[in-house]
């Protein structure tokens, strides 16, 4: 395995002034060593990651990473900007940036490497060496651990000048970093973050930056007082005992960096603390001995994807934050888990985050919340209308629309009768889209409360349908019942009875309110709602239905699967989740399918036709496009609109919106919400819906051409060098 980082990897005058011209300053280093392929395609993938959280750290250090296929080993590369830059931290700009590449698919080895370095940006001395070193080299080897922060450097000067060396209870010798000032330097002069107040009830953002021979003599003595008393072997029953699980979306930096912190805090806290943590990374993790769990007094959870087998933990107070809260402010973590484990909180009580709630980012409003659960819901029904959709429309095929009206099979079943079998797929589609509106309550209320909002959400839904309030009541129900169990769950129940909460009392209490407030308060009015949409919907035609198709294809394109798609589509499957949909919900369906095909198949024609405007991966994601699109993944299309979402996503907007348009206009019709052209023989007047999508594919193909083209134009009316031009600085994205 080749070293983590060089000296070739190692920029101490970074001239970038944005994340994105760090990252691509970094990346060319890369690039350069062999150990990045595909420039564009692997930026595309830091930025990618980049939108799923900022990647800034309080201290002054910015850890753009990711995992991708561009990338042959691990690799870090290490810049220090003239000039700090915004990642995004809540104490400012980053003067310190290390950008990790692992490759997709990297062994535990390489991951236990780039997982030390996390570690070590949690020690001062270590980041304020990086401040202070002049010589690449020496900057590489301090990163890989070859090199002590604190030994001379080449030319006999310690790293850590203008420093003051002061020693830990444990003996070892760590620089103090000089009072930093309100803003960081960005200059090769050491300037440390802030340092940590050894008050240990204070947390960092109280922490102060003071001169090492300012330290009052009381806070030294603490430290000195609790090391003894370790080193005097005090008991673990005398401790408050903690476990701690972290992890991040890729499982490289914050995860392990967060388990640094809440460690280091444990040491520093002047009651007798014990934090074990399982680090659930992109190597796998390693789970605690459950007889470590089960001492534990307090857990706390610091993650920003779900937490694998989190029901070990059941039954303890239990703190729930985002990964980066362990990273900030661990001290007031450790402080809140001994606030509960005192008043005698447990976890369903405690402020847990939900299933759909663990990819939040911390600080996520009402209304981002709100989504989540309602598209937790929504994921959980769209197989429901799938395979019931597809059924339905397989027997239409097979036995015509009048097989809606045939008797029971149970009752008369010829296995030799085309007819019969056309019956028996109808009846089955029918059963299961009899689940749709309390599939979608209760799994509403299941992403708001967990699993006690599944009884009261499912009965909400059940409701729902007997009222025929139809596919809002179903939303209602769900929000209602999650609501009713999480203030529920708010209550202060004797321990004695705290058992029995989930399995009796609990979907006994929601579903009778639920209930009652659905049949008598809010059904009927939602039904009479429900009712209003569907005729409306069944009176389309004309402009309005052409606006409409516009509208859909304009929101499936917009951001090719996220929020903005999933509403468009919603309303689309929410309009066909009935037994019996009336045409213009049908032909909503079929022109929100149309123009989330239209994306992937316009940037796959439009590499066929000019690749030249594309990069070599682009080229060959051009290819897989044909099959997404002609499947209906929309998703196909989010590497290109990654690289270049100023020109794609126009163009595929554009493109959406003629094919939602034209397929309104057609009167094309779809009972199935999915399948793409493999549903085609099932769909209402066929072949004009094939030219509607066709028509899109060309407009998004030439519109993506045009744009590119009038890019790659551009530097050559310029007299200035090709590298020197504003298009040779365009980062990833833009």
């Amino acid at each position: 395995m080749s070293q983590l980082i060089t000296a070739e990897l190692v920029d101490l005058d970074l001239s970038a002034t944005t994340k994105a011209d760090a990252a691509r300053s970094l990346a060319e280093r890369m690039v350069s060593q062999g150990r990045v392929t595909d420039l564009e395609g692997f930026l595309a993938d830091v930025e990618a990651r980049e939108a799923q959280m900022p990647t800034g750290l309080e201290g002054g250090i910015g850890i753009p990473h990711c995992r991708s296929t561009h990338v042959t080993e691990p690799t870090l590369a290490f810049g220090r900007p003239r000039t700090p830059i915004d990642f995004g931290a809540t104490d400012g700009s980053a003067d310190l940036i290390f950008l990790i590449a692992a490759p997709d698919g990297a062994d535990s080895d390489h991951l236990t490497i780039l997982s030390s370095l996390a570690r070590h940006l949690a020690d001062p001395g270590f980041t304020a060496a990086l401040r202070s070193v002049s010589d690449a080299e020496r900057a590489s080897a301090l990163i890989r651990g070859d090199a002590d922060p604190g030994t001379p450097s080449s030319d006999g000067q310690p790293e850590t000048s203008g420093e003051t060396a002061d020693t830990s209870a444990d003996g070892e010798s760590r620089p103090q970093p000089q009072e930093a000032g309100p803003e960081r330097s960005g200059s090769p002069e050491p300037s440390a973050g802030p340092e940590p107040s050894a008050d240990p009830d204070s947390g960092p953002e109280h922490a102060e930056r003071t001169e090492p021979s300012t330290q009052s003599q009381s806070q030294k003595s603490q430290k000195s007082q609790k090391s003894s008393d370790r080193e005097s072997g005090a008991s673990a029953s005398e401790s408050f005992r903690i476990v701690a699980v972290t992890s991040c979306p890729t499982g490289i930096a914050h995860t392990y960096m967060a388990a640094e912190s809440l460690e280091r805090a444990a040491e520093e806290d002047a009651s007798s603390t014990v934090v074990t943590v399982e680090t659930q990374g992109s190597a796998g993790f390693q789970r605690l001995d459950p007889s470590v769990i089960a001492a534990a007094d307090a857990v706390i959870f610091a993650h920003d994807v779900e937490v694998r087998e989190r029901e070990r933990f059941a039954g303890k107070p239990t703190v729930d934050v985002g990964v980066k809260a362990a990273i900030n402010r661990p001290a007031e973590l450790i402080e809140e888990a001994r606030t509960k484990a005192a008043r005698g909180e447990s976890s369903p009580k405690a402020s847990a985050a939900v299933p759909m709630d663990k990819g939040a980012a911390e600080g996520d409003g009402f209304g981002t919340r709100l989504r989540t659960w309602l598209m937790t819901g929504v994921s959980y029904m769209v197989p429901f209308v799938a395979a019931g959709g597809l059924l339905i429309a397989l027997s239409f095929a097979i036995g015509g629309y009048e097989i809606a009206d045939a008797k029971s099979v149970a009752d008369h079943f010829v296995w030799s009768e085309a007819h019969s079998w056309a019956a028996l797929l109808n009846q089955i589609g029918g059963l299961a889209f009899g689940f749709l509106v309390p599939v979608l309550a209760g799994y509403i209320a299941y992403g708001m409360a967990d699993r006690p909002g599944l009884v009261p959400g499912f009965v909400g839904g059940a409701v729902a349908v007997q009222i025929q309030a139809g596919f809002l009541g179903g939303l209602v129900a769900g929000l209602l019942a999650g609501a009713i169990v999480m203030a529920i769950q708010k209550v202060d129940i004797p321990a004695v009875l705290r058992g029995i909460m989930p399995v009796v009392v609990i979907p006994l209490i929601s579903s009778a309110i639920v209930g009652a407030l659905m049949f008598v308060v809010v059904g009927k009015p939602i039904a009479t709602a429900q009712k209003a949409m569907t005729d409306w919907l069944g009176g389309l035609t004309g402009t309005n239905a052409v606006l409409l198709g516009l509208l859909i294809g304009l929101m499936m394109c917009f951001d090719l699967g996220g929020p903005v798609n999933k509403v468009a589509y919603t309303f689309a499957t929410g309009g066909i989740a009935t037994a019996d949909p009336g045409n213009g919900s049908l032909m909503v369906m079929a022109a929100a399918m149309g123009a989330g095909m239209v994306p992937p198949l316009g940037m796959a024609l439009a590499t066929t036709v000019r690749g030249s405007l594309f990069t070599k991966t682009e080229r060959e994601n051009g290819k897989a496009a044909w099959v997404l699109g002609a499947s209906f993944i929309s998703e196909g299309a989010i590497p290109f609109a990654a690289a270049d979402p100023l020109r794609v996503i126009p163009a595929s907007m554009a493109g959406g919106a003629v094919t939602g348009a034209l397929s309104m206009a057609f009167g094309s019709t779809l009972r199935a919400p999915h399948g793409g052209i493999f549903v085609v023989p099932l769909i209402g007047s066929p072949l004009l819906y094939l030219v509607a999508i066709a028509a899109g594919t060309v407009v998004t193909a030439g519109l993506t051409l045009v744009l590119k083209g009038a890019r790659k134009q551009a530097p050559k009316a310029e007299s200035a060098p090709a590298q020197d031009s504003g298009e040779a600085r365009v980062p990833a994205g833009v």
